[in-house]
């Protein structure tokens, strides 16, 4: 028989559970916006070895180590405010299978809805999803609209929003998040540039139960600033690439690419851009990204999607990995520790993470608020 978990006793700050914890950078957010984080999932061993490399052991924390198909609502932590989910987005992304929530691994999704489902009354007031932006379109659409009416089904009233990391760090991470509210807050926001076009088929289906939380204007997205996240490696240090290696790189650009990076090696002083390693017409070239912002940081398989850094200016061309250290800082998480982490490790646990600043204005700003009346209800019946 299982057992129900006892209510876990009256905390000073409202409680979050975080499933897909990956190496926790969901965390640093919802920490940083006054939430406490008290229970963390995810089922692969290296990220736990970052996670808790980073944060400790406390008792006042579980990781629980496994698959989320085995996890049980009935024995999670009881009154606590917030579910937070990063599930999965190989079967959404547009590099993916694009077999949707049907997949394999975006799929888990409906396990997060079985676990909240479980949990009964118990259940956070809040429960949030985070995925990229092909959520939105996956299976004409279908795939969202099946999000929501789960989320539906357990009693929350779901909205959603589309947030760029560009408007926090230099670079550009587009990711959905669906934030359902068992008392969505009053009002409604009709207009917010958070809520682009493509998601109106969401609001505008009148079988789905949403609601629009008036929000305030997000920071404008970044269009600069690249070089001031990346570390200043000497011209000796051997992760710059030697001059046959930077041969290859210029010879596979296109004429495109070949004279917008020719430009910026002319110019006078010292220019940052980053570079992704594709596959055109069977053959392997780089790509230059044409701005002063990293492109998506990716998990690293292969080489193929891992991002360098381009160095240019006063006649000189200088190309080599972008670091582990680069990754946690554009990632917002400058201070993360990886004391004992591989590179590839940390490259994995950094490209599958979410923002840490995204997540600190959405919880400061919509989560909090939306959180913090049922949490205090529920902590005064407790001290009771």
């Amino acid at each position: 028989m299982v057992q129900t978990a006892p209510a876990r006793p009256a905390a000073k700050a409202p409680g979050a559970l975080e499933f897909f914890a990956g190496i926790g950078l969901a965390r640093l957010g919802l920490e940083a916006a006054g939430f406490d984080v008290i229970w963390s999932n995810d089922c692969e061993p290296n990220k736990q070895a970052m996670y808790q490399g980073n944060f400790g052991s406390a008792a006042d924390h579980q990781f629980n180590l496994g698959d989320v198909r085995d996890v049980r609502g009935q024995g999670l932590p009881a009154n606590v405010a917030l579910a937070w989910a990063s599930s999965p987005c190989t079967d959404l992304s547009l590099a993916g299978s694009r077999a949707g929530l049907r997949g394999s691994e975006s799929g888990t999704f409906w396990e997060y809805i079985r676990v909240l489902g479980e949990m009964g009354p118990t259940k956070p007031p809040v429960a949030v999803l985070e995925n990229v932006c092909g959520l939105a379109t996956s299976r004409g659409g279908e795939d969202i609209a099946a999000a929501v009416r789960a989320f539906n089904a357990l009693g929350y009233s779901v909205d959603a929003l589309a947030i760029d990391a560009r408007r926090f760090v230099p670079q550009s991470r587009p990711r959905l998040f669906l934030v359902g509210a068992q008392s969505p807050p009053p009002g409604r926001q009709d207009h917010c540039e958070l809520r682009p076009d493509w998601l109106w088929r969401v609001f505008g289906d009148s079988t789905l139960r949403t609601h629009r939380a008036p929000l305030p204007e997000p920071p404008p997205p970044l269009t600069a600033g690249l070089g001031l996240y990346l570390e200043d490696l000497p011209l000796t240090d051997q992760r710059w690439w030697d001059a046959h290696r930077r041969r290859q790189f210029t010879e596979s650009l296109s004429a495109v690419q070949r004279s917008r990076v020719d430009q910026l090696r002319r110019a006078p002083g010292v220019s940052y851009r980053t570079a992704y390693r594709r596959t055109r017409h069977g053959a392997a070239v780089w790509e230059v990204r044409p701005d002063d912002i990293a492109g998506c940081l990716r998990t690293a398989r292969g080489g193929s999607s891992k991002q360098a850094v381009v160095r240019l200016g006063s006649g000189a061309l200088r190309v080599r990995w972008m670091t582990p250290r680069e990754y946690a800082t554009l990632m917002g998480a400058s201070h993360y520790r990886l004391d004992g982490a591989r590179t590839n490790q940390s490259l994995f646990g950094f490209g599958d993470a979410v923002v840490v600043p995204v997540v600190e204005w959405l919880a400061k700003h919509y989560l909090m608020p939306l959180a913090t009346q049922r949490w205090a209800a529920g902590r005064a019946t407790s001290l009771g």
